[in-house]
């Protein structure tokens, strides 16, 4: 039986224990979110203005919902700006302080009773202290009326650059295109043909065009070793450019046979090993003959063996100038269009310019 009433008032003693720790803990709760509001002067002069200031301290995960405060707070207390809240971090980012202030300004004299800010923290009311201000009406001496000071004469104001700098600007401006303008009217009605001078620089001689486009295929030794049909149609390229260049035929647009035949007419010797290169290139491009390295190689050489045989060596004396050409071109419909249209541009721009000066002059003086 003992043993029982030990039992019994054990868990009696355990109950009253967590009721104890649950009181304190509420308190404690709500004790985590504090609300306080401040005003920077509790006196004004009617129309003087003072900001009231709300702070809530508050945990980071909890839920703010500040009040909607609309044009006064009490009747005769006007809200004239609501600042955007402030938030600043505390406890390593574990609390936070929310301030958001209200400018007020208040046109009666009295004594006004500003009721508490009620703030929401995860749904749950939170009230700051009320607070008051009071409005004094300005003393007006009306038995001393001589002390306030009459209206002021007319003062001259001095001009500045700050001030005359836009008509400056807008002048120089309107002058400039002005001038523009009426040169581009000048050019419209003077439509004399445009001379344009022309440089040309003097070409290499066959034989020196064709030799430095040879060294470019004999540098490419991959196009030799892997595409023959690549190669062969280059250089079987480049000596027919040199043929209808030095010989005067279009060999661009002759078969090899015909190139042969017409080239026995001005020189038979050097025509054997140019017949070798252009049956070899023949069966390379026709039939996917498939030459030896040093095959490539001889035929190479015969191209080069057969411009030599045939150029025609200038004068290393003579001095080569680039010559000159004139061109006359009239201005075409296209020109003329673009013309009006300057003309239109820079003159709409000017009479704007004019328009701003002639503005600002009124502006200034009158």
């Amino acid at each position: 039986m003992k043993h029982t009433l030990f039992d019994g008032g054990l868990s009696w003693f355990k109950v009253c224990c967590c009721m104890l720790l649950l009181w304190i803990s509420v308190p404690s709760a709500r004790a985590q979110v504090s609300v306080e509001a401040t005003i920077d002067s509790l006196q004004l002069l009617i129309g003087e203005q003072t900001k009231v200031r709300l702070q809530v301290s508050m945990d980071a995960n909890q839920k703010l919902r500040l009040p909607v405060v609309a044009d006064t707070l009490v009747r005769g207390v006007e809200v004239l700006d609501v600042a955007k809240p402030d938030t600043q971090l505390l406890n390593d980012n574990k609390r936070w302080l929310i301030s958001q202030e209200y400018t007020i300004t208040s046109f009666d004299s009295a004594l006004y009773y500003l009721p508490p800010f009620e703030v929401l923290v995860n749904d749950q009311s939170y009230r700051s202290e009320a607070l008051a201000l009071k409005v004094y009406s300005v003393p007006v001496d009306t038995l001393h009326p001589d002390q306030f000071l009459g209206p002021k004469g007319v003062q001259e104001v001095p001009l500045t650059w700050d001030d005359v700098a836009p008509l400056v600007y807008a002048l120089l401006l309107m002058i400039i295109l002005g001038g523009v303008s009426v040169f581009f009217v000048i050019r419209y009605r003077n439509n004399k043909p445009i001379i344009k001078i022309i440089r040309v620089e003097p070409k290499l001689p066959p034989h020196q065009l064709a030799m430095k486009k040879i060294e470019e295929i004999k540098a490419d030794k991959m196009a030799r070793a892997n595409d023959p049909k690549k190669y062969y149609t280059e250089l079987t390229e480049v000596i027919r450019m040199y043929i209808r260049e030095r010989f005067g035929f279009n060999a661009m647009e002759m078969t090899s046979a015909e190139i042969i035949e017409r080239l026995l007419q001005e020189d038979k010797e050097s025509v054997k090993d140019l017949r070798t290169l252009f049956e070899t290139a023949d069966l390379v491009k026709f039939a996917k003959h498939a030459p030896l390295m040093n095959e490539n190689d001889m035929n190479l050489v015969n191209a080069v063996d057969f411009i030599n045989q045939t150029k025609v060596e200038e004068d290393p004396n003579a001095k080569k100038e680039p010559t000159e050409i004139k061109v006359e071109e009239k201005r075409s419909k296209q020109g003329r269009i673009v013309l009006l249209a300057s003309i239109a541009v820079t003159g709409l721009a000017a009479v704007v310019a004019l328009y701003v000066a002639v503005r600002h002059i009124i502006d200034l003086f009158f």
